[in-house]
Formats: structure tokens, sequence, C-alpha cells
């Protein structure tokens, strides 16, 4: 199984579970078929590492942002830091951000939303896209992307089919990963089936989700490949096509360019 042109469009390679073999898994990568990843903040710390890491390897890009579980206890002057971190060489997006209800010990509802809004409103003056991260707050996130209609991609799906087409409405993208090669996944391969192929973008959310037949263990953007199949396979297509417009789209989105290598 050997494609070319993976573009890895969430990943998280600042994760402590790569601390042992970094350094040789990002300069294999490329050799496996990966051709671009895009390493997301969730804080400001993990934003400065992106940063670190895209400025270390030619095929790397970085997003910064404060995911909703971190969105307490933030600096009086997190704005102004966030802001210093995306005007840095590389940086192509405002991410990972969002609302995560899932947990009653995470950060307050409306504390989220706030943290959120307020990264809405810096991406769309840097003119730079975002990277949603969206669980169980599905009313409310769709409520502020229709209020601000920002530029970006609703990361790791979970919605309804019908939350998709609300999604495509505002002329955001699908990012799609493991979660769709898993027993059980019913909604995921729906909206698999559904999206154009204009809007969607392959992820791995590694060291997260990792694709049956990997499923519990340490995910990494090779492992795309199993993805792109099963949803080559929903869609009865080719899986280095749909690899093809991933990427291209993945360029669209964050790159401002459809190169395709």
């Amino acid at each position: 199984m050997k494609y070319s042109n993976i573009f890895d469009s969430h990943a998280h390679y600042d994760d402590k579970s790569f601390d042992e073999d970094r350094e040789q898994l990002l300069v294999e990568l490329p050799n496996l078929g990966v051709s671009r990843v895009l390493n997301c903040g969730a804080d400001l710390a993990s934003s400065c590492k992106a940063a670190a890491l895209a400025k270390k390897y030619p095929y790397f890009y970085a997003a910064a942002g404060i995911h909703p579980e971190e969105a307490h206890d933030l600096p009086a002057d997190w704005e102004e830091q966030l802001k210093a971190l995306l005007a840095q060489p590389k940086m192509v997006a405002v991410g990972e951000i969002g609302l995560d209800y899932h947990f009653e010990e995470n950060p307050p509802h409306e504390v989220q939303r706030d943290v959120f809004e307020k990264q809405i409103l810096l991406a769309n003056e840097m003119n730079l896209p975002i990277i949603v991260h969206d669980r169980d707050a599905h009313g409310d996130t769709m409520e502020l992307l229709k209020k601000h209609r920002p530029r970006g991609v609703v990361h790791c799906f979970s919605g309804s089919v019908e939350m998709a087409k609300e999604v495509l409405r505002l002329g955001m993208y699908i990012g799609l990963g493991g979660a769709v090669t898993f027993k059980n996944a019913r909604v995921p391969v729906e909206v698999a089936k559904m999206v154009p192929a204009d809007r969607l973008l392959l992820e791995t959310d590694c060291p997260y989700m990792a694709p049956v037949p990997f499923r519990g263990k340490r995910n990494d953007s090779s492992l795309i490949a199993y993805t792109a199949e099963r949803i080559a396979e929903i869609r009865e297509e080719d899986t280095q096509e749909l690899i093809f417009k991933a990427h291209r789209n993945a360029c669209r989105l964050f790159l401002g360019s459809e190169e395709a290598e």
C-alpha cells in the first residue's frame, strides 16, 4: 500500500508520545508518501512547538490556537501572544479552536464561547482560516460560525449530515480521520459519502484516532492511507485520486494554492 501526496491536515507531533522517536519518524514520513503536515497547537506552549517543527521540517506547516479544554487561566495578554505567534513564518491557520462540552471538568461553556469567538475574530482580522474542534457542542459551534463566517475546516467531523450541509453552505471544509474506519461508524460514513470532492480534507489528529487496524495505538501521518482507502471505498473512487483531491483542497485552504506535486 504505497500512495503519494498525502497532506495530513491535522496533527500534534509536539505531543509527548513522540518524544522518544520524533526525529526518526519525521525524517521518514516523506519516504512513506507524506508530502505535507499541518501541526496544530492547543495552547500557547504547544503552538510555539508547532512553529518550531514547521521551521525545522520543510514539509511542515503550523497552526496556533487555544483549544477549548485549555480556555481557562489564560494570561491577560493571551490574544497579543497568539497574534504574535500567528505572524511567524509558515503559520497558516488559527487552531485548534472551538467548543468541547463533553467533560464536566472542561472550562465553563461561556468561557469556551468567549475564547472561541475572540479567536474567530482574530482569524478574520488576519485573513487566516480556522481549524474547529466541536465535541457535543454542535448548536453553539454553528451559531458562532454563522455569525462570523470564517474560512476554515471543522476537523474530525462528528456532526450529522444536516450539520455537514450547514458547514458546507458556509463555504467551509470537512475534515475526516480514523473514525470513519471504526466498526460502528454510521454517521461518519454517511458524511464521507456526501461531502463534495472539493471540500474534503484528510487528517490523523495523531497521536490520537488511529484507523483500523491500528485503533488504540499511536497514530501517525502514514496511516492516513487506511482512512483514505475506506473513504474511497465508501465513495466508490480511486484511493490515490482521493488523496490527490484532498491534497489540493488543503493547499487551497491553508496555502492559497491548488498545487499538487
